[in-house]
């Protein structure tokens, strides 16, 4: 068998991967590499053994601090349009940029880049 036990898959996710197991083998690819393809299959498919316990790991130290700066990030939210004054427009995305030169009217806006949008706003200013 490839790599690790295979307690943790269902039944039908055995039997699935025995199938496609099979087809491999008729296709002439060499029983351990077919495998190894069919599991690689199953797991791609479902994302690895679905019994409880699942795979054992956890989220690290650094992806839940991560997850936690990103909701604290989305907590500073403001309304729409509305002009953000910790944010430089050079930081601000093409579409917010897009949304300030519509309410400025800035003319030939819609065939500008994005920096040409930051300088025609700061000119506007």
């Amino acid at each position: 068998m490839p790599r690790g036990s295979k307690d943790k898959y269902t039944e039908k996710q055995q039997r699935k991967a025995e199938h496609i197991e099979e087809s491999y083998e008729e296709k002439g690819v060499p029983e351990k590499d077919a495998e190894a393809r069919a599991w690689a299959t199953v797991n791609k498919q479902s994302g690895g053994g679905n019994r409880k316990g699942g795979s054992g790991q956890t989220k690290s130290e650094s992806a839940k601090h991560r997850d936690a700066s990103q909701s604290a990030r989305r907590a500073v939210k403001t309304k729409r349009g509305e002009p953000r004054p910790d944010r430089s427009l050079e930081s601000e995305t093409k579409e917010e940029l897009m949304r300030k030169a519509r309410s400025r009217n800035i003319s030939g806006r819609s065939s500008m880049r994005k920096q040409e949008l930051v300088d025609a706003l700061k000119k506007a200013s």
